[in-house]
C-alpha cells in the first residue's frame, strides 16, 4: 500500500504532529507514506513527495518530518484549490491520486473534509479524515487540531492587552478569529477574564451591539464600580468591524467617560501560529493512530473524532477517539453553523447564563 497524507484549508497549530504521527505508525507497520504538497492543489500539479525513508529492516520518517513535528503551521503547505469545486477538477484530482497512491489521509477542516466525501463516494478512494480547525466549528467532535493552541494564544494576547489597558485605564475590543462559530470568543472571554463576549450566534443588530457595548463601559468605569480596564472579545462572524464599532461607542458615550479612551485590537492571524500546545500535539498523535488503523482496516469516508458529543460513532481501540462517516460529520457541521445543533444551542445559552458574571 502507497499511504498519501496531505494537509488543507487553513494551518492550524498540531498539523505537522499528525502528519509525523501518521508517518510513524504507517512506518511501523511497513507502509511507505507520500506527503502531497500544498493540500488538493498538490495532486493537480503532481506535488509528491516521499515522507518516510527505508533503514534496514524496515522504515523510518524523513528527516524533515522528524524535525517538524512539534512546529506551527504545515510543512506540506495547504491552500485553498478552486479546481476541486467542480467535477471534472475532482476527476482529474483523483486520477491523478490513483496513479501515485493507494489510500489518502485529509487533515484539515469543512471545506477539505467535502472533498475527501467527494473522493470517496464519485470516484471510490480510500479516504479517512482528520479534523483540524482552530475555530472549533466541525461537527461531531469535542474539539480539532489547532483549537487548544489558538485559545492558548488569544488568552496570552489578552493578558498582555489588559496589562497596558489598566495602567491607562481603557478598554479594548479585542477581534479573534470564528467566521462561522463563535467558539473561540466565547471559551477565550471565560478564559481570560473578559467583561464580555460578542460573536454571531447571539443575533445582535449593528444597533443593539453598540448600545450594549457603551452600557458596559459606562458602567465598568463609573464612580461606583471605577474598574481599571474593560476586555471585550468579538468574534470575526460579527460583521461590524471592530474599528467601526469602537468609533460608534465612543461617539455614543461622547464625553461621559473623561480621559478614558477605548480601542480595537484585531488579532487576526496571530492566533493561528506558534508551536502546538500539549493537547493538541496529543490529539492529533491519538487521531493518526486511529485514522490509520482505519485505512488499513478497510474503511473508507470516515473521520476521526474525539470524545463525539453525538451519538452514532464507531468506537475504536483508543476510548477517546471514534469514527463518524463523514457525511454525518458534514450534516452536523451545517447545523453548528447554522446554530440549529444542541452544541451551538448549549453553547449560546451558557454564554448568555454567564453574562451578568463576566461583566461583574
Amino acid at each position: 500500500m502507497r499511504l498519501g497524507v496531505l494537509t488543507s484549508g487553513g494551518d492550524a497549530p498540531g498539523m505537522n504532529a499528525a502528519v509525523h504521527a501518521v508517518v510513524r505508525v504507517a512506518a511501523g507497520r511497513g507502509v511507505p507514506v507520500i506527503g502531497v504538497e500544498r493540500g488538493y492543489q498538490g495532486l493537480f500539479d503532481g506535488r509528491f513527495r516521499a515522507l518516510t525513508r527505508p533503514l534496514p529492516g524496515g522504515l523510518a520518517p524523513a528527516r524533515d518530518i522528524e524535525l517538524a513535528a512539534n512546529l506551527g503551521g504545515s510543512l506540506l503547505g495547504t491552500a485553498r484549490c478552486q479546481g476541486f469545486y467542480d467535477a471534472e477538477g475532482r476527476a482529474r484530482a483523483a486520477a491523478s491520486l490513483r496513479e501515485h497512491l493507494d489510500a489518502l489521509i485529509v487533515i484539515g477542516g469543512n471545506g477539505s473534509l467535502t472533498g475527501a466525501h467527494a473522493l470517496a463516494t464519485e470516484h471510490g478512494v480510500t479516504v479517512v479524515g482528520i479534523p483540524a480547525s482552530i475555530d472549533h466549528d466541525i461537527g461531531c467532535t469535542n474539539t480539532a487540531i489547532g483549537v487548544d493552541s489558538a485559545l492558548n494564544t488569544i488568552v496570552d494576547a489578552c493578558d498582555r492587552i489588559s496589562d497596558t489597558a489598566r495602567s491607562h485605564r481603557r478598554a479594548f475590543v479585542v477581534e479573534v478569529m470564528g467566521r462561522q462559530s463563535g467558539y473561540l470568543c466565547m471559551a477565550g472571554a471565560v478564559a481570560a477574564g473578559a467583561d464580555a463576549a460578542l460573536f454571531r450566534e447571539q443575533g445582535r443588530s449593528e444597533a443593539q451591539l453598540v448600545q450594549d457595548v457603551a452600557a458596559l463601559i459606562r458602567r465598568s468605569f463609573s464612580g461606583d464600580r471605577d474598574k481599571q480596564r474593560v476586555l471585550i472579545l468579538k468574534a470575526e462572524g460579527v460583521e461590524i468591524p471592530s474599528t467601526k464599532l469602537v468609533r460608534l461607542v465612543t461617539e455614543a458615550l461622547g464625553d461621559e467617560l473623561g480621559d478614558v479612551s477605548i480601542r480595537a485590537t484585531v488579532l487576526g492571524h496571530l492566533v493561528r501560529g506558534g508551536n502546538p500546545s500539549f493537547l493538541d500535539r496529543m490529539v492529533a498523535n491519538r487521531f493518526a493512530h486511529a485514522a490509520v488503523r482505519a485505512i488499513l482496516d478497510g474503511k473508507t469516508d470516515v473521520m476521526t473524532a474525539w470524545q463525539p458529543p453525538v451519538a452514532g460513532g464507531e468506537r475504536t481501540v483508543d476510548h477517546g477517539v471514534s469514527l463518524f462517516s463523514i457525511a454525518k460529520v458534514l450534516e452536523e457541521t451545517a447545523a453548528l453553523i447554522d446554530g440549529s445543533s444542541p452544541v451551538t444551542q448549549g453553547r449560546v445559552a451558557l454564554m448568555e447564563a454567564a453574562a451578568g458574571v463576566l461583566a461583574l
